[in-house]
């Protein structure tokens, strides 16, 4: 599974994107977002604000009960505004 950063996300972890291999238990969004937070420190200090951050599977913008699969393309960014 592919994890894409943006903003300030990728910012605080130093990175834009990683390949991750979540365990099979890992079904949705959220299931995933607190599989991250415990991948370390920096994870953590992201997803502590979890409930402004917005999220895509394969670049439909989804809530955090949306399921993934293996395949997908996910991104997290803060929200945006237009302009």
């Amino acid at each position: 599974m592919k994890i894409i950063y943006f903003s300030w996300l990728k910012e605080i972890l130093g990175t834009s994107e990683e390949n991750v291999r979540p365990p099979t238990n890992i079904k949705n969004i959220d299931n995933l977002i607190k599989w991250l937070s415990a991948k370390s420190t920096k994870h953590r200090k992201v997803f502590l604000k979890s409930k402004s951050i917005r999220c895509a599977i394969n670049h439909q913008i989804v809530n955090k009960s949306s399921k993934i699969k293996n395949k997908d393309e996910i991104a997290f960014f803060p929200p945006f505004t237009g302009g």
